[in-house]
Parts: C-alpha cells; structure tokens; sequence
C-alpha cells in the first residue's frame, strides 16, 4: 500500500537528500503527495477504491475492475505530479526549521537539531563518590536530565558507552542535554540527612493510617505499573512498599509492573484506605504484617537547607521520586507534623521530611553536584562519528505500537543501548525532558549508539531509521515467490475470477504458509485499529441506508446546489468527502459516503458509477492535513514541515485534482 511504499523509498529520499545536499524539505512532500496519487491508479491503490467498488456490489451493481481507475488515475497523476515539481516546490519551506535565524556553515542534521548547543564535558573529581559506580546507577538522566555520550579516560575516547560503564576518577565525561537543572544542583546543599530514626508509628495519627492490601487475579490493573494507573492521585494514597512472592520491594515502585498476589503497604487517610478496599481490584490482608516490609531500612529523616533549590517548590516538581526515588511521607514545620502531604505542598527553608528511600541515592546526588564543567567542546557533530558509532534520524514507523508511549515506559536507553539526542515535532526541536515526553506518530528522533545497536533497533517493526545501512536487510531470497503471488492476485481480480476480498485474503494466506511472512509480521502490519474502525462504521453506513438518512442528506445536497447542474453536484459530493477525508481515514470517509453518493446519483437520475468513483477519488486526495493519511504524517519529521505547509501545498493541488475530476471524468464514465 502506499504508506508501505512511503516507509520504503523514505531512508531512499533521506540519502539522496544528503548527497546532493538538497534540504529534504523539498523532497519529502513531494514523497507523500506521489503516493497518494499513485494510488489513485488501480482498484488496489487505495482502502477507498475498493470499498466504494465493494459497496456497489451491496447496492446489487457491478463492481470496479481492477482497472476503472487508471484512466482518471493517469491524469491526477501526471497534472499533480507537475503541478508539484513546478509549483509546489516553491510553495515548500525554504529552510531548515531551526536555521530561519542564522546561516551557520554546520552540517545539515546538526542544523535541524542544533545539538551542538548543547554538548559540554564534565569531570569526575579524584574523590567523586560516583566512581566505582556505573552509568545506570549514577542517573545522570534521571536527575540531571542529560545522556553522557562519551567518556575521555587516560586521553582516549570511549563513545556511546554501555549503561554498564563504571566510572573512574578523572573521567571527563562528555554530555548532550540542557544544563538548567545541573546548575541548580551545583555548589548546593539541597538535603542533610538526620541522624535520628523514625518508625512507621510515626506515620500514623488520628486521621492517617497504614493498611496492607492485595491486587486480585482479575484485576484489570495487572501488568501496569502504578504510575500508569497514576495510583497516588486516583486512590489519594501512597504506597510505602510492595511485597511480592515474600520478597520486599521498597524502590522504583512507580515503574514496577503489578502482578496477581501482589500486596501493597499503603499510607492514607482513614476514608480513602476504606474506599479502596471496597474496588473489586483490591482486597484487604486483615492482619497487618509491616515487619515482612522490611521498611525501616528505608524511613529517614532528612532536612532543607535554605539554600537548597528546593525552597518554594511544591513537592510534585522536586523531581525527589523520580530523580532520587525518594518519597515524602510527612513533614515536620514549626512543631507541627503534616502526614501525607499533597503533591501541591511547597516546600520551604528547614522543613524536616520524612522519606523513604536510600540513603546512598542521597549520596549520589552529592557526587552529582561535584561535577565540574569544563569549557564546551568545538561544536562538530563528526566527533560523535567512528566506524564503531553513528548518529541517525529515525522515526515511529507506520505499525508502531508505541504511539503516546514515553521512551521511560517503553524502558528505551536500557533495552536499545542507544541515546536520543532530540526529538523533532512539527518543525520545533526538544532536547529536554525527552524520557517522559509522549512519542507520536510523525516524530524524528536524533539516535546516538554504536552501529551494531542502531542495526538491531532497525530491525524492529516499531522504528524506520533514515540511514539504509542500518536497516534490515531484505529477504531476496524470498523475493521471487512474494512477487508470483502478489502476480496471481492482480491476475485472478483482472480477469474476475475472485473478487479483491477473497482473492487478498487467499494472497496473505500463500504469504504466511510459503514462509514468505511470518505469523508474527502478519499480524504486526495489520491495521487492526483501522479494521475495526471500519467494521464500526459499515453498520453504520447500512444503517444511514435504511433509515433514509443517506436519501435526506442527498436529497439536502441536490435541493441546494442540484440547480446549478450535475457538475456542481460532482463539486459537492467531492468537497465534503475531501474535507472529511482530512480529518478522519479516508477509508471510513470512504465507507460513509458511499451510499450518499448513490442515493444522489439514483435522484438525479444519472450513473451510480461516476458519484462512487467521486467519492474514491476525493477520500484518497487529503493532501491538506498531516493527519488526513499516515503518509503525510510519516515524513512530518524528518522535513520538519508544520502544519501549515500542508495547506500552502494540499489546496492548490485538491482544487486541480477537482477540476481534473470535473473534467475527464465525465469522459470515460458519462453521467
């Protein structure tokens, strides 16, 4: 189909775009725009082609062959095609997005994504508490909101080293990412450890107890973590510490995926423990057992110093939980204690806070504000560059299953070993705050790794990575039976022994069996959300037929602009399943249109076949909108388009597809 053919020939375009030092927004629209009008071609180019054809058939007429399209086809083809290599090119942005300031002379991905801003070196101290410790473990993402990119020990360089990296005195540590929350840490006492104890009792009052509750086995909450269920602010409870299989749990609690028999320690006021009780989710352990917790290890005492960047903040941006992984459990102001504080709470100048946590993370947040910088390194993106490692675009792809997923939740950095130096959106480039910022379909990501890594995220259904040499190689050996199959479906739909349906799911089933395709990548390049979506909506296309609403809007469209003769009706019917097309899949356009289409061709008395083929042509022209086709979306980010550029280019092209339609059409299907 042709999103696939726009996944295909996009690392195709990106490579030719770097050798020939064209900017790729000239040519990545131009990508999109042929692959909509190539599938104009053929009874198979496109969901709205045949499902118009189909829903002729459940009007009792024959379907479109296979080849009803191609005549009107060629035309929208080679007049939009020209239209966009003479016209349209002018009509596409003239600059990179982050160079419409300044002309800078640096290369062309380091323009887009202005990464050189950002890369400085930081030196680990003789005496750092981080060295000895690994890259994982001094959190350097987590708490400071930066990747380290590069180690320089002993005068060589290590670039994209392993999570598991430990760190040496003297390491100068070469880092991506902006330094604001660095230079809040640096030079600070923001936390002094207490030397008294505190105990659970010290947790509870009149109003605030601690229960031990249970996740049931049919529990809809099981597999997701609590930060998914964004526990604390749907329960007004906090959970003090998870007991799984007899073994405690008491860090990253927020990111611990929740299993059946699992049983929480939670802290909170009376009413809330009992509300919770009563969620069929939940049960309560009546003998409460708080020992099996082991949580006094954890519970401390800490103090804020006046000159700590914590003062005047409320709690929820301390970054204390997921920078630290500490949680306040109460604060002590002025004699009086506050158990449970909400989120909102501001913290100020020597509040002493109950927590729980490690006191060694408290330590490490010590050595982080030991950190020297260093004067910033020549901004060069070619030293990120050796045989071994690359920097590379790359891209959700088109089956993605992480769409609204946070590059924390999907666990990026560990499972891929690879950094994400920045993310491109709609023509504005994020390089902070990248691990819990929701990934979206049309989303450039700047990747930083060692080249066997990149190869590996490249052959994930889930990532299409802009540079062919990382890529999945192509089964050829496969290739010859792939194309003898898709041959005899062609053959079997041109010469009407099989319908499109029953001859497209026979050509998916040789796939499967001939080992072409295996069950998982079958079921992986399914859309399934757009088969359901349009199952959804054939009821109520069926239904718009016989309750009369089809006949009423028709029979509104004629009675307005029926006048003024069938071309103005053609105009209609072609506006308002194109304007709709923009915002929904031009299949389900497609679908609800069709028996509108046929009720206005049946009014006015003239041929069902040119309304329906109005219909096909319109749904699958949405050219203005970003979203009006994954294929526009798919080179969003990587030509750093915004919204806007598909309007400056989709309406001058709709309005010719329109008059193309308005005036062959009627030629080879006569009204």
């Amino acid at each position: 189909n042709n999103v696939g053919v726009a996944a295909l020939l996009l690392p195709v375009v990106m490579d030719i775009a770097r050798r020939t030092k064209i900017q790729p927004s000239k040519l990545l629209m131009p990508l999109a725009v042929g692959c909509l009008l190539g599938g104009m071609l053929t009874l198979i180019g496109t969901p709205p082609n045949i499902l118009v054809s189909e829903a002729l058939r459940g009007f009792g007429l024959e379907p479109f062959n296979f080849f009803a399209f191609t005549p009107v086809g060629v035309a929208v083809l080679v007049l939009g095609t020209a239209f966009t290599v003479v016209i349209g090119r002018l009509l596409l942005p003239k600059r990179y997005p982050s160079r419409e300031a300044r002309e800078t002379g640096l290369e062309e991905i380091e323009a887009v994504y202005d990464i050189s801003q950002d890369i400085y070196v930081l030196n680990v101290p003789g005496e750092s508490v981080l060295a000895g410790k690994s890259l994982a473990e001094s959190r350097f993402g987590t708490v400071l909101d930066i990747s380290v990119i590069g180690i320089i020990r002993a005068g060589k360089t290590i670039l994209a080293p392993e999570i598991g990296e430990v760190l040496q005195a003297g390491d100068q540590l070469v880092v991506t990412g902006e330094m604001d929350q660095f230079y809040e840490l640096q030079g600070r006492q923001n936390l002094v450890i207490e030397a008294e104890q505190i105990s659970l009792d010290d947790l509870v009052s009149e109003n605030i107890s601690i229960a031990e509750i249970a996740i049931t086995p049919e529990s809809d909450l099981l597999s997701r973590t609590l930060k998914q269920i964004d526990f604390r602010r749907k329960y007004q409870l906090v959970v003090l510490a998870i007991l799984r299989q007899d073994q405690p749990i008491r860090s990253n609690l927020d990111n611990l995926p929740l299993k059946s028999g699992d049983r929480l320690l939670v802290q909170g006021e009376n009413e809330k423990i009992t509300r919770i009780i009563e969620e069929p989710d939940f049960i309560q352990i009546e003998r409460l057992e708080t020992e099996l917790f082991r949580l006094q290890e954890r519970l401390m005492v800490v103090c804020i110093p006046g000159e700590s960047y914590l003062v005047g903040r409320p709690i929820s941006e301390s970054r204390l939980g997921e920078s630290i992984g500490v949680a306040v459990l109460g604060i002590v102001r002025g004699g009086e204690t506050i158990l449970q504080p909400s989120a909102d709470e501001l913290l100020q100048a020597d509040d002493i806070l109950f927590v729980r946590g490690r006191e060694e993370n408290l330590t490490l947040l010590r050595g982080l504000q030991e950190l020297d910088i260093e004067d910033r390194i020549v901004p060069d993106i070619e030293i990120l560059e050796s045989d071994q490692v690359s920097v590379v675009e790359g891209l959700l792809s088109p089956h993605t299953t992480l769409n609204g997923k946070t590059l924390r939740q999907i666990h990026f950095r560990e499972k891929y070993g690879l950094n994400v130096l920045a993310i491109l959106r709609e023509g504005k480039t994020y390089r902070s705050q990248l691990r819990d910022m929701a990934l979206r379909f049309g989303d450039a990501l700047l990747l930083f790794g060692r080249r066997e890594r990149l190869k590996m995220l490249g052959s994930e259904p889930d990532f299409l990575l802009l540079t062919e040499e990382v890529q999945e190689a192509p089964r050829l050996r496969q290739a010859p039976l792939a194309i003898l199959i898709l041959a005899g479906i062609v053959l079997s739909v041109i010469a009407g022994w099989l319908p499109i349906s029953i001859a497209g799911v026979i050509g998916a089933a040789l796939m499967v069996l001939s080992g072409s395709l295996t069950m998982e990548e079958a079921y992986r390049y399914i859309d399934w959300r757009a088969v359901f979506l349009i199952a959804g909506m054939l009821p109520l296309g069926i239904a718009m037929e016989t309750t009369g609403a089809a006949n009423f809007i028709a029979t509104s469209v004629i009675s307005r602009i029926g006048t003024f003769g069938i071309l103005a009706v053609m105009a209609g019917v072609f506006i308002l399943t194109n304007v709709t097309s923009q915002v929904m899949p031009n299949a389900v356009v497609a679908v609800l249109m069709a028996p509108i289409a046929y009720n206005t061709a049946v009014d006015l008395g003239v041929s069902p076949y040119t309304m329906m083929m109005v219909v096909a042509i319109a749904a699958s022209a949405s050219f203005m909108s970003p979203v009006g086709h994954p294929a526009n979306v798919l080179v969003m980010g990587p030509g750093g388009y915004r919204f806007s550029d598909y309007i400056k280019l989709g309406f001058p092209l709709t309005i010719l597809v329109l008059l193309i339609t308005l005036l062959i059409l009627p030629i080879f299907w006569p009204y």
